[in-house]
């Protein structure tokens, strides 16, 4: 099993390169990262439900890729699951998946891809950070949300290692715009010995 794309992941520089990367990646994204154990989409999900344990409410799966993501907040219990991708070829796979309620694209250069208030919870699983969102799109995110909305999200090894996330997101809570719920450091791709801290935040 190759982990060529995996590993290229962490090097991509534009908006117009993760893209074309991750339309390439897309038939052997759920083979190659299952390689490496990947542990975050469960944790991320695992994480929202403790904070928001409502089967009903809608929840946006930003950056959904191949669906992983809704597969994981749907196994913990949320039943309304709405995705959203720039990549075609990733959506496709999360169509096959059986749990989103509806899947829709955007252009990666849009700078307000979202309704305002339309979800009172996000989740944004392995998509801030190096290699894929760049820093500005927390503050998308985070302004997308309604009053009291929630974010769940996680920033891997490379991701911390990087001053611009982490300072965005502390940004958030220093001035009382956010609050974090919860943050718990742990497994990412155990099989590249990565780590990834999961969040989730309110807006205030």
């Amino acid at each position: 099993m190759s982990d060529k794309y995996l590993k290229d992941t962490y090097g991509l520089d534009t908006p117009q390169a993760t893209h074309a990367h991750y339309q390439k990646w897309a038939s052997s994204y759920d083979s190659e990262v299952a390689a490496q154990g990947y542990a975050t989409p469960g944790r991320v999900a695992e994480a929202l439900w403790s904070k928001l344990p409502q089967p009903q409410t809608p929840i946006l799966d930003y950056g959904c890729g191949t669906g992983l993501s809704g597969v994981a907040l749907n196994a913990v219990g949320f039943e309304v699951i709405d995705g959203v991708d720039p990549s075609p070829k990733m959506l496709e796979g999360a169509a096959a998946k059986g749990v989103y309620r509806k899947l829709s694209s955007f252009e990666i250069t849009d700078p307000n891809p979202l309704d305002q208030g339309a979800y009172k919870a996000i989740a944004a699983i392995g998509v801030i950070g190096t290699g894929a969102a760049p820093p500005a799109v927390f503050d998308i995110l985070m302004r997308a949300l309604p009053k009291d909305g929630m974010l769940a999200f996680s920033f891997n090894d490379h991701t911390l290692d990087d001053v611009s996330y982490t300072s965005r997101l502390n940004d958030w809570l220093d001035t009382g715009a956010a609050r974090l719920l919860f943050r718990e450091y742990g497994p990412h791709l155990p099989g590249m010995d990565l780590k990834s801290d999961v969040y989730v935040v309110q807006k205030a």
